[in-house]
């Protein structure tokens, strides 16, 4: 039996879900901080897209969605200013000029999970991947690559061994 990504059962349980909205899949939903910014994401959440109804003639320009999304009552002024960063933002990420108006639901917008509190890595570890990024050149890449290694590591939580050099 093969095992399939947690992701991918994510993406079959919610799909149909998501469709109803007028999502093609979740990736506005869950990447809403990334596309709007950690700013906006506290205030905001995307509820749904409006396609229109008929189709363009052959040689017609499409019209583009709507977007409806939910923001806090005292934040929609300012969410209204920023309505057209927010279409490029969106039309950014999706590759395409799909969502040319954005809606705006006034209403409570539920706090985000809280974010994960970082565990303090083993000074064994910490001194391991200093010590396996410490001949690369270039310091920018050595403190992304030492980034990275650490994370790797609290993500295993499991003390790294030397066995491959």
């Amino acid at each position: 039996m093969a095992v399939k990504p947690l992701a991918d059962l994510i993406d079959d349980l919610l799909a149909p879900s998501l469709a109803a909205q007028g999502f093609a899949g979740r990736a506005i939903v869950s990447l809403w901080p990334q596309i709007v910014g950690e700013r906006l994401s506290l205030r905001t959440r995307p509820l749904k897209i409006d396609w229109p109804r008929r189709r363009p003639a052959p040689g017609e320009a499409s019209e583009p969605a709507t977007m409806v999304v939910r923001v806090e009552s005292a934040f929609a002024l300012e969410m209204q200013q920023l309505a057209p960063i927010v279409l490029e933002r969106v039309n950014t990420h999706l590759g395409w000029r799909a969502v040319g108006k954005l809606v705006l639901k006034q209403g409570p917008v539920e706090a985000p999970p809280p974010k994960p509190v970082r565990q303090t890595l083993d000074p064994a570890i910490a001194a391991w991947v200093e010590q396996q990024v410490s001949g690369v050149s270039d310091p920018a890449l050595r403190a992304s690559l030492e980034r990275l290694g650490r994370h790797v590591a609290q993500s295993q939580k499991r003390p790294a061994s030397d066995t491959a050099s």
